[in-house]
């Protein structure tokens, strides 16, 4: 956050080498514990949070500094906490919720947006397209975790 509100051309180039080796280490600690059958219950609801706070951290800063759009912001914010509220809901009531399809692939294309927009490259078009596609990834698996969650409690009342 402080490397992009420092608004230089260099600190815009860490700040995206940055959180590039958070995104990789992120998706090499997933596929770690995939392959070594260390994934716990703790860590199914950690590692979503983990992505929430490496994305949403950055965009909220570019938006406070005009170089992304605040509709961008409040839409994945609000998805983000509402996620996360639910999520900590259900684990208060023992009922875990791991992270779907649709919500690996939210985060991957997030993944890929958040350093288009801190690179000082002139990608408008690139930016717009991959926005577009993130803004919608992020609607479609908020509603489609409230409606995997309503399934799920509704199995679980059965």
């Amino acid at each position: 956050m402080v490397l992009v509100l420092s608004r230089t051309e260099a600190a815009a180039w860490l700040a995206a080498a940055v959180f590039v080796f958070g995104a990789f280490t992120d998706g090499l600690d997933g596929y770690l514990a995939r392959r070594y059958a260390g994934s716990s219950a703790i860590g199914q609801w950690l590692d979503p949070l983990a992505d929430k706070i490496l994305v949403t951290t950055p965009i909220v800063a570019m938006s406070a500094i005009g170089t992304f759009p605040w509709w961008a912001t409040a839409i994945i914010v609000v998805r983000e906490l509402a996620v996360s509220l639910l999520r900590i809901r259900l684990g208060n009531r023992g009922i875990g919720m791991p992270a779907s399809v649709w919500g690996k692939v939210k985060t991957a294309v997030q993944m890929v947006l958040v350093p288009l927009y801190l690179l000082p490259l002139d990608a408008a078009t690139a930016e717009r397209v991959v926005l577009a596609l993130a803004v919608a990834l992020t609607i479609w698996s908020g509603v489609d975790y409230f409606i995997r969650v309503d399934r799920r409690v509704e199995a679980e009342r059965a």
